[in-house]
Protein backbone atom coordinates (compact mmCIF):
# COMPACT_ATOMS: atom_id res chain seq x y z
CA UNK A 1 0.00 0.00 0.00
CA UNK A 2 1.63 3.60 -1.03
CA UNK A 3 0.58 6.29 1.76
CA UNK A 4 0.37 9.58 0.73
CA UNK A 5 1.93 11.58 3.69
CA UNK A 6 0.83 15.68 4.33
CA UNK A 7 3.80 16.37 6.43
CA UNK A 8 4.52 19.72 8.14
CA UNK A 9 7.97 20.80 9.06
CA UNK A 10 9.09 24.29 10.42
CA UNK A 11 12.67 23.78 9.36
CA UNK A 12 14.42 21.98 5.88
CA UNK A 13 17.50 22.41 3.92
CA UNK A 14 18.62 25.27 3.07
CA UNK A 15 16.42 27.09 5.63
CA UNK A 16 17.63 25.41 8.78
CA UNK A 17 18.76 26.97 12.45
CA UNK A 18 18.90 23.10 14.14
CA UNK A 19 18.82 19.94 13.96
CA UNK A 20 15.13 19.36 12.82
CA UNK A 21 15.92 20.65 9.59
CA UNK A 22 18.37 17.23 8.87
CA UNK A 23 16.14 15.27 9.87
CA UNK A 24 13.52 16.08 8.35
CA UNK A 25 15.59 16.25 5.28
CA UNK A 26 17.13 12.55 5.92
CA UNK A 27 14.01 10.95 6.74
CA UNK A 28 11.91 12.26 3.52
CA UNK A 29 14.57 11.25 1.33
CA UNK A 30 14.65 8.02 2.54
CA UNK A 31 11.03 7.48 2.65
CA UNK A 32 11.19 9.04 -1.42
CA UNK A 33 13.61 6.47 -2.09
CA UNK A 34 10.88 3.60 -0.81
CA UNK A 35 8.13 4.77 -3.22
CA UNK A 36 6.08 7.19 -0.29
CA UNK A 37 4.74 10.10 -1.51
CA UNK A 38 5.43 12.75 0.95
CA UNK A 39 4.32 16.59 0.26
CA UNK A 40 6.10 19.12 3.05
CA UNK A 41 4.68 22.11 3.46
CA UNK A 42 7.64 24.57 4.87
CA UNK A 43 6.67 28.11 6.53
CA UNK A 44 8.35 30.15 4.15
CA UNK A 45 7.71 34.17 3.17
CA UNK A 46 9.24 34.19 -0.46
CA UNK A 47 10.03 31.67 -2.88
CA UNK A 48 11.84 27.94 -2.22
CA UNK A 49 15.04 28.18 -3.53
CA UNK A 50 15.91 24.53 -3.66
CA UNK A 51 18.13 22.49 -6.34
CA UNK A 52 14.62 21.25 -8.11
CA UNK A 53 13.93 24.77 -8.10
CA UNK A 54 9.74 26.14 -6.78
CA UNK A 55 7.94 23.64 -8.69
CA UNK A 56 6.91 20.21 -7.96
CA UNK A 57 9.75 18.23 -6.78
CA UNK A 58 12.56 18.87 -4.56
CA UNK A 59 15.25 17.11 -7.42
CA UNK A 60 15.22 14.98 -10.22
CA UNK A 61 16.33 11.83 -7.92
CA UNK A 62 13.31 12.30 -5.42
CA UNK A 63 10.21 11.87 -7.61
CA UNK A 64 8.11 11.13 -4.84
CA UNK A 65 9.12 14.07 -2.36
CA UNK A 66 7.13 17.71 -2.97
CA UNK A 67 7.72 20.75 -0.72
CA UNK A 68 5.03 23.22 -0.61
CA UNK A 69 5.80 26.82 0.72
CA UNK A 70 3.15 28.34 3.14
CA UNK A 71 3.30 32.03 3.75
CA UNK A 72 4.88 32.41 7.15
CA UNK A 73 7.56 33.82 9.13
CA UNK A 74 6.90 31.14 12.08
CA UNK A 75 10.65 30.25 13.45
CA UNK A 76 11.34 28.08 16.14
CA UNK A 77 13.38 30.86 18.34
CA UNK A 78 13.45 34.60 18.59
CA UNK A 79 16.89 36.39 17.80
CA UNK A 80 19.65 35.52 19.10
CA UNK A 81 22.34 36.73 21.60
CA UNK A 82 20.40 39.26 24.12
CA UNK A 83 21.73 36.97 27.26
CA UNK A 84 24.47 38.88 28.16
CA UNK A 85 26.36 39.17 31.30
CA UNK A 86 25.02 36.19 32.68
CA UNK A 87 27.60 33.07 34.55
CA UNK A 88 26.99 29.54 35.92
CA UNK A 89 28.53 28.92 39.19
CA UNK A 90 30.64 25.84 40.09
CA UNK A 91 30.39 24.39 43.91
CA UNK A 92 31.62 20.54 44.77
CA UNK A 93 32.68 19.76 40.79
CA UNK A 94 29.59 20.00 39.65
CA UNK A 95 28.41 22.85 37.66
CA UNK A 96 25.29 25.09 38.48
CA UNK A 97 22.58 26.85 36.47
CA UNK A 98 22.36 30.61 36.91
CA UNK A 99 21.09 30.68 33.40
CA UNK A 100 17.84 29.82 33.87
CA UNK A 101 14.06 30.72 31.90
CA UNK A 102 12.27 29.24 29.20
CA UNK A 103 13.01 29.07 25.75
CA UNK A 104 13.12 31.79 23.40
CA UNK A 105 10.60 32.41 20.85
CA UNK A 106 9.80 35.15 19.05
CA UNK A 107 7.57 37.86 20.15
CA UNK A 108 4.59 37.20 18.38
CA UNK A 109 5.21 33.14 18.06
CA UNK A 110 1.71 32.67 19.48
CA UNK A 111 -0.41 34.93 16.43
CA UNK A 112 2.32 33.39 13.95
CA UNK A 113 1.54 29.90 14.92
CA UNK A 114 -2.57 30.72 14.97
CA UNK A 115 -2.02 32.04 11.21
CA UNK A 116 0.41 29.43 10.27
CA UNK A 117 -2.27 26.89 11.20
CA UNK A 118 -4.50 28.84 9.21
CA UNK A 119 -2.98 28.82 5.58
CA UNK A 120 -1.85 24.96 6.48
CA UNK A 121 -6.21 24.23 6.09
CA UNK A 122 -6.51 26.04 3.43
CA UNK A 123 -3.75 24.58 1.27
CA UNK A 124 -4.22 20.64 2.65
CA UNK A 125 -7.92 21.77 0.59
CA UNK A 126 -5.82 21.51 -2.66
CA UNK A 127 -3.64 17.97 -1.57
CA UNK A 128 -4.79 14.36 -1.35
CA UNK A 129 -3.21 12.65 1.08
CA UNK A 130 -3.98 9.60 3.74
CA UNK A 131 -2.14 10.75 6.93
CA UNK A 132 -0.95 13.89 8.32
CA UNK A 133 2.49 13.72 9.88
CA UNK A 134 3.52 16.68 12.33
CA UNK A 135 7.30 17.59 13.29
CA UNK A 136 6.99 19.53 16.76
CA UNK A 137 4.90 21.55 18.47
CA UNK A 138 4.64 24.57 16.11
CA UNK A 139 2.93 22.51 13.76
CA UNK A 140 0.61 20.60 15.97
CA UNK A 141 -2.24 23.39 15.77
CA UNK A 142 -2.12 23.33 11.91
CA UNK A 143 -2.25 19.19 11.96
CA UNK A 144 -4.81 18.84 14.32
CA UNK A 145 -6.77 20.94 12.30
CA UNK A 146 -6.67 19.26 9.02
CA UNK A 147 -7.08 15.90 11.41
CA UNK A 148 -10.09 17.26 11.85
CA UNK A 149 -11.25 18.43 8.72
CA UNK A 150 -10.22 15.69 6.51
CA UNK A 151 -11.29 12.98 9.03
CA UNK A 152 -7.78 11.39 8.24
CA UNK A 153 -5.07 10.23 11.33
CA UNK A 154 -2.66 12.55 12.62
CA UNK A 155 0.83 11.00 13.24
CA UNK A 156 3.36 13.72 15.27
CA UNK A 157 6.85 13.18 15.58
CA UNK A 158 8.48 14.52 18.81
CA UNK A 159 12.08 15.53 18.31
CA UNK A 160 12.07 17.73 21.48
CA UNK A 161 9.91 18.63 24.00
CA UNK A 162 9.33 21.71 26.25
CA UNK A 163 11.25 19.48 29.23
CA UNK A 164 14.20 19.63 26.90
CA UNK A 165 14.11 22.94 26.15
CA UNK A 166 13.37 24.75 29.09
CA UNK A 167 14.07 22.38 31.94
CA UNK A 168 11.51 22.53 34.92
CA UNK A 169 10.64 26.30 33.81
CA UNK A 170 8.45 25.23 30.78
CA UNK A 171 6.09 27.76 29.12
CA UNK A 172 2.77 27.07 29.38
CA UNK A 173 1.57 27.72 26.15
CA UNK A 174 3.70 25.51 24.30
CA UNK A 175 3.37 22.50 27.05
CA UNK A 176 0.04 22.71 26.22
CA UNK A 177 -0.34 22.50 22.57
CA UNK A 178 2.83 19.65 22.52
CA UNK A 179 -0.05 17.68 25.16
CA UNK A 180 -2.70 18.48 23.11
CA UNK A 181 -1.23 17.80 19.72
CA UNK A 182 -0.13 13.95 21.30
CA UNK A 183 -3.52 13.02 22.89
CA UNK A 184 -4.90 14.42 19.57
CA UNK A 185 -2.91 11.78 17.52
CA UNK A 186 -3.59 8.08 16.79
CA UNK A 187 -0.02 7.85 16.90
CA UNK A 188 3.26 9.40 18.65
CA UNK A 189 6.98 8.90 17.13
CA UNK A 190 9.81 9.66 19.94
CA UNK A 191 13.14 9.76 18.30
CA UNK A 192 14.34 7.55 21.74
CA UNK A 193 13.03 5.86 24.25
CA UNK A 194 14.56 8.53 26.51
CA UNK A 195 12.10 10.74 24.89
CA UNK A 196 9.49 8.25 25.36
CA UNK A 197 9.81 7.84 28.92
CA UNK A 198 9.14 12.12 28.94
CA UNK A 199 6.16 11.82 26.18
CA UNK A 200 4.59 9.05 28.68
CA UNK A 201 5.23 10.47 32.38
CA UNK A 202 5.32 14.31 31.42
CA UNK A 203 2.31 14.54 29.11
CA UNK A 204 0.21 11.16 30.13
CA UNK A 205 0.35 9.83 26.67
CA UNK A 206 -0.64 6.04 26.62
CA UNK A 207 2.08 4.06 26.34
CA UNK A 208 0.67 1.69 23.33
CA UNK A 209 0.65 4.49 20.64
CA UNK A 210 4.11 6.01 21.15
CA UNK A 211 6.66 3.96 18.86
CA UNK A 212 10.34 5.02 18.84
CA UNK A 213 12.17 5.69 15.70
CA UNK A 214 15.53 6.81 15.73
CA UNK A 215 17.35 8.74 13.67
CA UNK A 216 19.80 8.36 10.71
CA UNK A 217 22.58 9.52 8.80
CA UNK A 218 23.51 9.55 5.07
CA UNK A 219 27.11 7.81 4.54
CA UNK A 220 27.12 7.91 1.09
CA UNK A 221 29.41 11.29 0.87
CA UNK A 222 31.53 10.21 3.75
CA UNK A 223 35.46 10.15 3.55
CA UNK A 224 36.27 6.37 3.47
CA UNK A 225 39.59 7.34 5.54
CA UNK A 226 40.01 10.59 8.08
CA UNK A 227 41.64 13.48 6.58
CA UNK A 228 44.64 14.77 8.08
CA UNK A 229 44.25 18.22 10.05
CA UNK A 230 47.58 19.01 11.06
CA UNK A 231 46.85 18.94 14.91
CA UNK A 232 49.82 16.23 15.87
CA UNK A 233 52.21 19.16 16.10
CA UNK A 234 50.02 21.65 16.78
CA UNK A 235 47.15 22.29 19.41
CA UNK A 236 44.52 19.54 20.23
CA UNK A 237 40.95 21.07 19.23
CA UNK A 238 38.13 20.03 21.55
CA UNK A 239 34.72 21.00 19.38
CA UNK A 240 31.51 21.31 20.56
CA UNK A 241 28.68 21.91 18.05
CA UNK A 242 25.08 22.42 18.65
CA UNK A 243 22.25 26.03 19.45
CA UNK A 244 24.34 27.83 22.40
CA UNK A 245 21.34 26.96 24.75
CA UNK A 246 20.48 25.90 27.92
CA UNK A 247 19.65 22.61 26.72
CA UNK A 248 22.99 21.88 24.96
CA UNK A 249 25.06 22.60 28.14
CA UNK A 250 27.74 25.01 27.30
CA UNK A 251 28.53 26.44 30.54
CA UNK A 252 29.42 22.55 31.66
CA UNK A 253 31.71 22.53 28.56
CA UNK A 254 33.55 25.45 29.70
CA UNK A 255 34.12 24.63 33.10
CA UNK A 256 35.43 21.17 31.71
CA UNK A 257 37.33 23.43 29.48
CA UNK A 258 38.67 25.43 32.52
CA UNK A 259 39.95 22.05 34.28
CA UNK A 260 41.70 20.87 30.80
CA UNK A 261 43.41 23.62 30.13
CA UNK A 262 44.85 23.34 33.95
CA UNK A 263 46.63 19.93 32.88
CA UNK A 264 46.85 20.40 29.18
CA UNK A 265 48.04 23.89 27.34
CA UNK A 266 47.86 23.36 23.58
CA UNK A 267 44.01 22.66 23.67
CA UNK A 268 42.46 24.76 21.71
CA UNK A 269 37.88 24.55 22.29
CA UNK A 270 35.45 25.59 19.50
CA UNK A 271 32.26 26.63 20.07
CA UNK A 272 30.03 26.77 17.18
CA UNK A 273 26.69 27.62 17.11
CA UNK A 274 24.20 30.68 17.83
CA UNK A 275 21.85 30.59 20.17
CA UNK A 276 20.21 32.91 23.29
CA UNK A 277 23.00 31.99 25.49
CA UNK A 278 26.00 33.16 23.23
CA UNK A 279 26.83 36.25 24.66
CA UNK A 280 26.62 34.74 28.23
CA UNK A 281 28.68 32.03 27.27
CA UNK A 282 31.24 34.50 25.77
CA UNK A 283 31.50 36.18 28.50
CA UNK A 284 31.82 33.05 30.44
CA UNK A 285 34.78 31.91 28.98
CA UNK A 286 36.48 35.46 29.45
CA UNK A 287 35.17 35.25 33.30
CA UNK A 288 36.73 31.81 33.81
CA UNK A 289 40.12 33.01 32.45
CA UNK A 290 39.91 31.06 29.07
CA UNK A 291 39.10 33.14 26.42
CA UNK A 292 42.05 33.11 24.24
CA UNK A 293 41.55 29.13 23.90
CA UNK A 294 37.76 29.13 23.07
CA UNK A 295 36.54 30.32 19.96
CA UNK A 296 33.38 30.99 18.63
CA UNK A 297 32.36 30.64 15.10
CA UNK A 298 28.74 31.51 14.98
CA UNK A 299 26.12 29.39 12.95
CA UNK A 300 28.00 27.07 10.11
CA UNK A 301 26.80 25.83 7.15
CA UNK A 302 27.97 23.31 4.60
CA UNK A 303 31.49 22.92 4.28
CA UNK A 304 32.12 24.93 6.86
CA UNK A 305 30.31 22.40 9.16
CA UNK A 306 32.65 19.43 7.77
CA UNK A 307 35.79 21.74 8.48
CA UNK A 308 35.07 22.13 11.75
CA UNK A 309 34.83 18.31 12.12
CA UNK A 310 37.70 17.27 10.26
CA UNK A 311 39.68 19.81 12.79
CA UNK A 312 38.27 18.48 15.75
CA UNK A 313 40.09 15.42 17.57
CA UNK A 314 37.12 15.10 20.07
CA UNK A 315 33.72 15.93 19.52
CA UNK A 316 31.44 16.99 23.19
CA UNK A 317 27.62 17.06 23.47
CA UNK A 318 27.37 18.11 27.08
CA UNK A 319 24.00 18.36 26.90
CA UNK A 320 21.36 18.80 30.08
CA UNK A 321 18.54 17.05 27.44
CA UNK A 322 19.07 15.80 24.17
CA UNK A 323 16.04 13.73 22.75
CA UNK A 324 18.71 11.94 20.33
CA UNK A 325 21.34 14.04 19.11
CA UNK A 326 22.92 14.00 15.70
CA UNK A 327 25.22 15.44 16.00
CA UNK A 328 27.81 12.91 17.36
CA UNK A 329 26.61 10.80 14.72
CA UNK A 330 28.14 13.45 11.76
CA UNK A 331 30.89 13.67 14.23
CA UNK A 332 31.57 9.65 13.79
CA UNK A 333 31.23 10.33 9.91
CA UNK A 334 33.91 12.79 9.98
CA UNK A 335 35.87 10.07 11.84
CA UNK A 336 35.68 12.03 14.75
CA UNK A 337 35.93 10.18 18.54
CA UNK A 338 32.82 11.00 20.74
CA UNK A 339 32.13 12.30 24.08
CA UNK A 340 27.95 12.20 24.84
CA UNK A 341 26.06 13.24 27.76
CA UNK A 342 24.09 10.53 29.77
CA UNK A 343 20.85 12.16 29.41
CA UNK A 344 20.63 12.01 25.87
CA UNK A 345 18.92 9.56 23.53
CA UNK A 346 21.81 8.89 21.71
CA UNK A 347 23.96 7.37 24.61
CA UNK A 348 21.37 4.62 24.98
CA UNK A 349 22.09 2.76 21.92
CA UNK A 350 25.70 4.19 20.62
CA UNK A 351 28.39 1.79 22.91
CA UNK A 352 31.35 3.01 21.13
CA UNK A 353 31.48 6.52 22.43
CA UNK A 354 32.61 8.04 25.97
CA UNK A 355 29.27 8.84 28.54
CA UNK A 356 29.30 11.45 31.05
CA UNK A 357 26.57 13.11 33.36
CA UNK A 358 26.22 16.41 32.39
CA UNK A 359 27.14 17.80 35.62
CA UNK A 360 30.27 16.49 36.18
CA UNK A 361 32.71 18.70 35.23
CA UNK A 362 35.69 16.89 36.97
CA UNK A 363 34.58 13.35 34.74
CA UNK A 364 33.92 15.47 31.27
CA UNK A 365 37.63 17.17 31.53
CA UNK A 366 39.45 13.34 32.78
CA UNK A 367 37.68 11.79 29.48
CA UNK A 368 39.05 14.52 27.18
CA UNK A 369 42.58 14.51 28.60
CA UNK A 370 41.96 10.86 28.41
CA UNK A 371 41.55 11.20 24.48
CA UNK A 372 43.95 13.68 24.11
CA UNK A 373 46.93 12.16 25.70
CA UNK A 374 46.49 8.39 24.45
CA UNK A 375 46.12 8.09 20.55
CA UNK A 376 45.34 4.45 21.24
CA UNK A 377 41.86 5.39 23.03
CA UNK A 378 41.25 8.09 20.34
CA UNK A 379 41.75 5.88 17.18
CA UNK A 380 39.34 2.76 19.02
CA UNK A 381 36.74 5.32 19.94
CA UNK A 382 37.23 6.80 15.84
CA UNK A 383 37.69 3.11 13.87
CA UNK A 384 34.61 1.35 16.44
CA UNK A 385 32.23 4.25 17.01
CA UNK A 386 32.13 4.85 13.18
CA UNK A 387 31.39 1.46 12.65
CA UNK A 388 28.58 1.38 14.75
CA UNK A 389 26.99 4.71 13.80
CA UNK A 390 26.91 3.04 10.20
CA UNK A 391 23.98 0.99 11.56
CA UNK A 392 21.85 4.26 11.67
CA UNK A 393 20.41 4.46 8.42
CA UNK A 394 17.27 6.91 7.36
CA UNK A 395 16.08 4.07 5.07
CA UNK A 396 14.89 1.94 7.84
CA UNK A 397 13.89 5.07 10.16
CA UNK A 398 11.56 5.52 7.36
CA UNK A 399 10.63 1.83 6.61
CA UNK A 400 10.12 2.00 10.92
CA UNK A 401 7.27 5.66 9.77
CA UNK A 402 6.14 3.30 7.37
CA UNK A 403 4.93 0.73 10.26
CA UNK A 404 3.48 3.55 12.32
CA UNK A 405 1.40 5.05 9.26
CA UNK A 406 -0.10 1.29 8.60
CA UNK A 407 -0.72 1.28 12.30
CA UNK A 408 -2.48 4.58 12.42
CA UNK A 409 -4.62 3.58 9.17
CA UNK A 410 -5.55 0.63 11.35
CA UNK A 411 -4.22 -1.07 8.08
CA UNK A 412 -1.32 -3.43 10.47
Amino acid sequence: MRIRTLMLGWEFPPYISGGLGTACYGLTKAMSHLGMDVTFLLPRMGPLRLSGGSGATLESGLPHLRLRAVPSSLIAYGRFGNARGAHATARAGKAEESLSGPAPYGPNICEEVHRYALRVMKIAETEEFDVIHAHDWMTFPAAIGVAARSGKPLVVQIHSTEFDRSGEQVNQYVYDIERHGMHAAARVITVSNYTRNIVVSRYGVPPEKVEVVYNGIDFSDAAVAPMANGTAKRDKVVLFLGRITMQKGPEYFLYAAKRVLEKIQNVKFVMAGDGDRLYGTIDLAAWLGIGHRVFFTRFLRGADVDRAYEMADLYVMPSVSEPFGIAPLEALKHHVPVLVSKSSGIAETLRNALKVDFWDINEMANKIIAVLRHPPLQESLRANGRAEALRFRWEDSAARVNEVYLKALHVA
